[in-house]
């Protein structure tokens, strides 16, 4: 208990800064259930809102926290679509800006070949969201979240990259606590050097680290390489880290506090429609519970459920539950499996 001290003062519980995309996903629906088979043989999409900022938003949002986005979407139908699902759901659009250069919101095409196989085609030339720049970072705005989370995409060019880094300087000047999910992505960094570089650089000055040992080997990569999952989190908590959660897909995930205690928690099973997504019901289950106050080990099985239940959905937003709805998965799931399913 008390990993984390939120000034509950503050009126927003989270504003997140990153990447908003547009989701096409292969129907699945009670008129249209296009079934596992190759992109180019699937003839009907869903439309969704993406993102894993965006979708962690969401997530929070159904949980009753109270979320605002810094973020940047095209000047057309799909930013309306954006700006107007977020407003549906409760999310503070108030720094939500248009491109005004013809810059485009990403489409992100989704392959489902079977519950264990899934890719992602991403069309992310001449961007939008990574037209953040620093007139768009409102010092104010900040100051009154508990704490911002950073997305790491938002690195990956300029003028995103160093309105990312003004973000995180004056969260760490004002008080706000700062979350950077790792969310590493390939497309728009030019090197590995780039991105160790930058990640470097905003992990130094998170107080939570998310992502996965790959993700971590990446940040790592130029400032200290080759180390164990023990080793980074007390690398990083030599910084300011007081949180340091790493994952490993199927074999689970652990999270590293402060005060030199890991715990670790185990997925729990259900038949997949698609490999991701999961991370971002995570990254909301998970902070869910840090906020209420939970034992680590609770948190960590909210997130772990609603990961599970993420990668069961068709899409990575609309089917975000409700805390009610997490709970209920998990106790159906523990009578089936067992309690060892979610605890080592």
């Amino acid at each position: 208990m008390g990993y984390m001290e939120f000034d509950r003062s503050r009126p927003f519980d989270l504003i997140l800064l990153g990447r908003v995309a547009i989701d096409f996903n292969p129907a699945y629906n009670e008129q249209v259930k296009e079934e596992f088979k190759p992109l180019k043989k699937v003839h009907v999409f869903e439309k969704f809102v993406g993102g894993s900022p965006a979708n962690i938003a969401v997530g929070v949002t159904r949980h009753g926290m109270r979320a605002g986005f810094i973020g940047k979407v095209s000047d057309d139908q799909f930013g309306d679509y954006v700006v107007d699902y977020f407003n549906e759901q409760g999310i503070d659009t108030s720094h939500i800006t248009r491109c005004t250069g013809g810059e485009k919101l990403g489409l992100t095409f989704t392959e489902m070949l079977s519950s264990s196989e899934s890719h992602i085609l991403m069309y992310r030339n001449c961007i939008a969201d990574l037209q953040l720049s620093v007139e768009d970072i409102d010092e104010d705005y900040i100051r009154q979240a508990k704490a911002l989370l950073i997305s790491g995409t938002s690195l990956a060019e300029s003028p995103s990259r160093e309105a990312a880094l003004k973000a995180a300087a004056i969260a760490r000047r004002s008080g706000t606590k700062l979350i950077f999910d790792i969310d590493y992505r390939a497309y728009n960094w030019k090197n590995e050097d780039e991105i160790a570089l930058y990640y470097s650089m905003l992990a130094r000055d998170a107080d939570i680290i998310m992502g996965s040992r790959e993700e971590f080997d990446l940040t790592e990569r130029l400032v200290a390489p080759g180390m164990d999952d023990r080793q980074s989190a007390a690398f990083w908590q030599g910084h300011h880290a007081k949180i340091v959660v790493i994952k490993h897909g199927m074999q689970g995930s652990t999270a590293y506090t402060a005060d030199g205690q890991s715990y670790s928690i185990k997925p729990f099973p259900v038949q997949a429609r698609k490999g991701f997504g999961g991370g971002d019901g995570y990254g909301a289950g998970f902070l869910y519970g840090l906020y209420q106050g939970w034992e680590m080990i609770d948190c960590l099985e909210f997130g772990s459920a609603e990961a599970s239940m993420m990668v069961r959905s068709n899409n990575c937003s609309d089917d975000l539950p409700g805390p009610e709805a997490v709970r209920a998965f998990i106790r159906a799931e523990k009578e089936q499996y067992g309690e060892m399913v979610a605890r080592n």
